[in-house]
C-alpha cells in the first residue's frame, strides 16, 4: 500500500489560529499542551481535508476565527505515489454549495468528492466514546463517514436523499396531496436510499472480514458488526429494482401515517449499526467505558486497514486524546499497531511523557494558544 502525508500545513482565521505554517514528517506526529490550547483545532483543520463538515460537525460560522472579517482557509502540501498535490479548502467568504470551497492544485474542485482522490482521512475523538450509548443518528453518521473513506459517491447521495427526503415532509407538513409531486419524490428516495443501504452493507461485509484479522485475545477485542435496517435487511435477498419498488411502495402506502407524525418515518435515515463484544457476548452498550473504547478503536483500526486495502493507500488518522484513554498495555499496542500500518497519524494529549516511547520515531509539537513549536527534550 502507498502511503499519503502532509508535509506542510498552513492556517488562515481557523478557530484560535490567525496564521501558522506547520512544516510536518511522515509517521506519528504528537501535539501536546495544556487544555484549551488548541490541539483539537489542529485536527478539524486537517478533518477539512476529506467531505463533510469536519470532525467536530460544526457551523462554519464557529470554525471562523473570531473578529475575522472574512472566512477561514486550510492548506496542505501532501507527498504521495503521485507527487506532491496542493490541497486547499475555506470559506473566505465566498458563497459555495455547502459553505466552503475546494481547490486542488490551484483549480477549483467538482466537488469536496475530488479530495478523496488523493488522501482519505478517518479520526477517532473523544466525543466518540459514547457512540454506542447514544442516539443512532451518531452511529448512522459514523456509519457514512466509513462508507464515505471508501466509496466516494456515497456523500453525494446522502444528499440526494436528505433532500428529496425535505421536500416529502414539506409536502406533509403543509398537508398537500399532489399525487405527481410525491410520486417523483419518492421515486428519488427510493433509488437513492437502495443505494444508501447497499452501500452500507458493504461496508459493513468488508469491516467485519478485516476486524477478523484482530487478535482473539488481543487488546482490541474483536467486534461483531450488523444493520438494523428495512431497506439493509432486503439488500442482497433480491435485485435492486424489487428493493426499489418495495420502498416506494411503502413510502407511497405511508403518507396518512407519516403525515399524522409530521415526518417520513420509515428508510435509511432510521437505521441503525449495532455493534457486539465478541469475547463476552455482550451488546457494546452494556459494556463498561473501557471496553467500548477498546471496541470502538478496534473498529477504527480495522477501517484504516480496509481503506488502505480498496484505495491502495493508507488513510491519515487523527487520534484526539487517544493516549488519556487508554492503559500502558493498550496505549504500546496501539502504537505497535500504528508503525505496522505506516501511516501518518496526528495524536494529542496533555503531556508528552504519554506518548514516550516513541520518542526518536515521532515528531513532537507543542502547542500554546495559537503558537506550535517543537517540543523540547523529545
Amino acid at each position: 500500500m502507498e502511503t499519503v502525508h502532509i508535509s506542510r500545513l498552513t492556517l488562515a482565521d481557523f478557530r484560535n489560529y490567525a496564521a501558522l505554517a506547520l512544516e510536518l514528517k511522515p509517521g506519528p506526529v504528537v501535539f501536546t499542551g495544556e487544555n484549551g490550547a488548541g490541539k483539537t483545532n489542529l485536527l478539524e483543520a486537517i478533518s477539512f481535508l476529506t467531505p463533510g463538515r469536519g470532525l467536530r460537525r460544526a457551523p462554519y460560522s464557529d470554525v471562523t476565527r473570531e473578529g475575522s472579517a472574512g472566512g477561514f482557509a486550510v492548506h496542505a502540501s501532501l507527498d504521495g505515489p503521485e507527487g506532491p498535490v496542493e490541497i486547499g479548502t475555506g470559506t473566505g467568504g465566498a458563497e459555495a454549495e455547502g459553505g466552503r470551497r475546494v481547490r486542488i492544485n490551484g483549480a477549483n474542485a467538482r466537488s469536496a468528492e475530488d479530495m478523496l482522490e488523493w488522501l482519505r482521512v478517518v479520526w477517532l475523538t473523544p466525543a466518540m466514546d459514547a457512540l454506542f450509548t447514544g442516539p443512532a443518528g451518531e452511529r448512522r453518521r459514523f456509519l457514512d463517514r466509513l462508507v464515505l473513506a471508501i466509496d466516494a459517491r456515497h456523500g453525494q447521495r446522502a444528499l440526494d436523499y436528505e433532500k428529496a427526503m425535505r421536500g416529502r415532509n414539506r409536502l406533509l407538513g403543509e398537508d398537500l396531496r399532489d399525487r405527481s409531486w410525491f410520486e417523483a419524490i419518492e421515486s428519488q428516495m427510493a433509488e437513492t436510499g437502495v443505494a444508501i443501504a447497499a452501500a452500507r452493507v458493504e461496508l459493513v461485509r468488508l469491516l467485519a472480514a478485516m476486524i477478523e484479522k484482530l487478535p482473539d485475545s488481543g487488546p482490541f477485542p474483536q467486534a461483531d458488526i450488523s444493520l438494523a435496517g428495512t431497506l439493509e435487511a432486503r439488500i442482497g435477498l433480491e435485485p435492486a429494482v424489487d428493493t426499489e419498488e418495495g420502498f416506494r411502495e411503502a413510502l407511497a402506502q405511508g403518507r396518512d401515517r407519516d403525515r399524522a407524525a409530521g415526518r417520513t418515518l420509515e428508510g435509511p435515515h432510521r437505521s441503525d449499526l449495532i455493534v457486539r463484544h465478541r469475547p463476552k457476548a455482550m451488546p457494546a452498550e452494556l459494556c463498561s467505558t473501557g471496553e467500548q473504547k477498546a471496541l470502538l478503536v478496534g473498529i477504527v483500526l480495522s477501517h484504516a486497514r480496509l481503506c488502505g486495502e480498496m484505495s491502495g493507500q493508507v488513510p491519515i488518522l487523527l487520534l484526539d486524546e487517544i493516549a488519556a484513554h487508554l492503559d500502558t498495555g493498550r496505549r504500546a499496542a496501539l502504537f505497535s499497531i500504528l508503525e505496522e500500518l505506516n501511516c501518518q497519524v496526528f495524536m494529542t494529549g496533555t503531556e508528552p511523557a504519554l506518548f514516550s516511547s516513541l520518542k526518536g520515531k515521532a515528531q513532537f509539537l507543542t502547542v500554546d494558544h495559537g503558537r506550535v513549536f517543537p517540543t523540547l527534550d523529545a
